[in-house]
């Protein structure tokens, strides 16, 4: 029996200890939501949130999508986060900080209290931040981050984090957007023990930013750094003057927590903007639930917390439960390719979160490292980003987890908040590379284009056909956007419901497996690229006319991006040569280094039809090295495509 069609049943040791331990109970829950919905959802909302006044409606559905959960509810998701815990677990380590050097620090919940409501009294006090304001965090992995965002929290700020490894222009863009009136950022970081730098694309960003008033800075790696007077101060130095204690702002269950950029479709990023109940009941339960952490547990995602993956599992998921959570500065194969390994031995991590690309990395550079180190503590071990590969699973399983723990391939995305479609590792048999089921109260189906739900064996669109409380609740300042982006491609019974992007199918016994994205994105190490992103910053170099970008299989980062570039002019092979290496550097400043193309191909034209839409379907066919099945006559250059393919097999194949 192949692999791909192997079964793999929970280990029945932990399936006894675990949250949901059985596929009865998992189908018990299920049924819950699927018969009394609003039932489901508000019992778990008075269990698992600290109310300061209880809600009164669970559901309004009156003007869908813009819905609303847990009306008239009171909370503050930093004290969901901090203060709560305070009773009980004061001494307990809330983070666990690994740094890229070898240092380390543990932060007790108490102490993070501390560290939190300083950094609010500081922005408040010194900065004049309050409720509605947005703060955007610029940021290496440090604990500084995370104060940074429950600081924001306590006060009712809106932070938008943006990663680190975005370029100067991929800042300002999002600081324009959000219009933001404060940039949290460090001096720099380090990577592979050397220091990178943060402020100095900062101040590049903001040079002809008018709209933010304050800049703070962490001062990490203390190398040399421009202050500009009366715009920028340190962090260091203005936390001593704070006191402990800052009062918590009484939020509306609906009211924003945080705003996360996403790539689309098209060319200017989308504010994904996520609120507060909705989105920290959702974190909390399927920590629980899909990691099943427990009271004693120590939890490790890989993220950074510049994606959705490290602010729902860095942060606010696992402090919400009052977990300990592991934050790790560096890449997982410095110094070498059992780091990981090691530090699952020193701290005993119990469940270990991580990107497909990481596990294929880890696999090439250290096959055999798992072996040298106890890591006999892992009980979970996760997956995130993109559907895994049989063959990194299969290592995963036997090689990390010991062929005896449960590997939750989990699939979400930004705008989901939290885990749509994922095993439970008590309960779940898993099929390798097989997201399984819908999580209970999740309402996913595969939908065909008529809106009727898909045959085994047939793909078709993955759509949530009911809102859930961690859904996406708008595109920030733009509701058009928001509708059309996501409830203008499918339907069901006439209506719009929620359109993932992405493709799936069912197997003969109900298993979802994603199939990838339907639409221009690309999935670059499991981070999303939008296509036309990347094809603006392209076209900004003086020599190119037109340009098509699309997605190709990489070994290692799952898909890699492929350019196919028409030029204003005509050149040599050495200055065609010199040319990719400057649209590149193009993209590098534009958005950063995670869009660079691994493949750049000049071409005479692009397939295009009549009314001049760019035939991507042939592109993509062409990067893969597959044969065309599309009709090609109707094009308005049918002999481009012949041309296009001879180029490239010349180049890339």
């Amino acid at each position: 029996m192949s692999q791909e069609k192997q079964v793999f049943h929970p280990n029945r040791e932990f399936a006894e200890t675990a949250r949901i331990k059985n596929m009865c109970e998992f189908e018990n829950l299920t049924r819950f939501a699927q018969e009394d919905y609003e039932g489901f959802w508000g019992k778990f909302a008075e269990e698992k949130i600290e109310w300061s006044q209880p809600f009164t409606n669970v559901l309004d559905e009156s003007n869908a999508p813009f819905v609303k959960w847990f009306e008239n509810g009171k909370l503050n998701v930093s004290t969901q986060c901090v203060d709560r815990h305070l009773v009980d677990k004061k001494n307990k380590a809330a983070i666990i900080f690994e740094g890229d050097r070898g240092d380390s620090e543990i932060i007790t919940y108490l102490q993070l209290s501390q560290n939190v409501n300083k950094f609010a009294n500081l922005l408040k006090n010194q900065f004049n931040v309050k409720k509605g304001d947005r703060v955007v965090i610029y940021m290496p992995m440090i604990p500084e981050a995370a104060y940074a965002m429950l600081a924001c929290a306590r006060l009712g700020a809106i932070h938008s984090i943006v990663f680190g490894g975005f370029s100067a222009e991929a800042l300002k863009d999002r600081v324009e957007d959000a219009e933001a009136k404060v940039v949290i950022t460090a001096d720099g970081a380090f990577r592979k023990s050397k220091p990178y730098m943060l402020k100095p694309v900062v101040d590049t960003a903001l040079k002809d930013v008018t709209i933010v008033e304050k800049v703070l800075v962490v001062e990490r790696n203390h190398e040399e750094i421009e202050w500009v007077a009366g715009r920028d101060y340190s962090y260091n130095e203005l936390i001593k003057n704070e006191n402990a204690h800052c009062e918590a702002e009484e939020m509306d269950s609906e009211d924003p927590l945080f705003l996360l950029y996403t790539s689309g479709s098209t060319g200017k990023p989308k504010g994904v903007q996520h609120n507060s109940a909705g989105y920290i009941l959702w974190a909390q339960m399927t920590m629980e639930w899909v990691f099943d952490v427990k009271e004693d547990d120590t939890y490790w995602c890989t993220a950074d917390i510049g994606w959705i993956t490290g602010h729902t599992y860095i942060v606010y998921g696992p402090l919400a439960m009052g977990a300990t959570t592991v934050m790790f500065e560096g890449v997982p194969t410095y110094p070498d390719a059992g780091r990981p390994w090691a530090m699952v031995e020193k701290h005993r991590i119990n469940q270990f979160y991580t990107a497909p690309t990481a596990i294929r990395v880890l696999h090439k550079m250290g096959e055999d490292e798992p072996g040298k180190y106890d890591i006999s503590s892992l009980k979970v071990l996760g997956t995130v980003g993109e559907p895994i590969d049989p063959p990194a699973w299969k290592w995963y399983y036997e090689s990390v987890g010991n062929s005896k723990c449960a590997i939750v391939d989990t699939y979400w995305q930004t705008e989901t908040g939290g885990h749509m479609i994922s095993p439970v590792p008590g309960a779940t048999p898993i099929k390798p590379a097989c997201a399984t089921f819908a999580l209970p109260g999740i309402m996913a189906e595969i939908l065909d284009d008529d809106g009727k739900k898909a045959a085994v064996g047939e793909k078709g669109k993955l759509c949530i056909t009911r809102p859930w409380p961690s859904q996406i609740r708008n595109v920030w300042g733009d509701e058009d956007r928001y509708v059309s982006s996501y409830f203008g491609d499918a339907t069901k019974d006439g209506k719009p419901v929620y359109f993932s992007g992405d493709g799936a199918v069912y197997d003969e016994d109900g298993y979802i497996t994603i199939t990838g994205r339907m639409d221009d994105v690309i999935n670059v190490s499991g981070h999303r690229m939008g296509t036309a992103e990347v094809e603006a910053a392209i076209k900004k170099h003086d020599n190119v006319a037109e340009v098509a970008v699309v997605g190709k299989p990489h070994d290692l980062k799952g898909e890699g991006i492929f350019a196919y570039v028409v030029l204003k002019s005509e050149d040599t092979m050495a200055e065609e040569m010199e040319m990719a290496k400057e649209i590149n550097g193009v993209i590098k400043v534009e958005i950063g280094n995670i869009a660079l193309c691994d493949n750049i191909v000049f071409v005479d034209g692009l397939p295009k039809t009549r009314s001049g839409k760019v035939m991507r379907r042939i592109l993509r066919a062409i990067a893969k090295g597959e044969e065309i099945t599309q009709d090609t006559s109707t094009l308005e250059d049918p002999s481009v495509v012949g041309k296009i393919e001879e180029i490239v097999n010349s180049c890339i194949l």
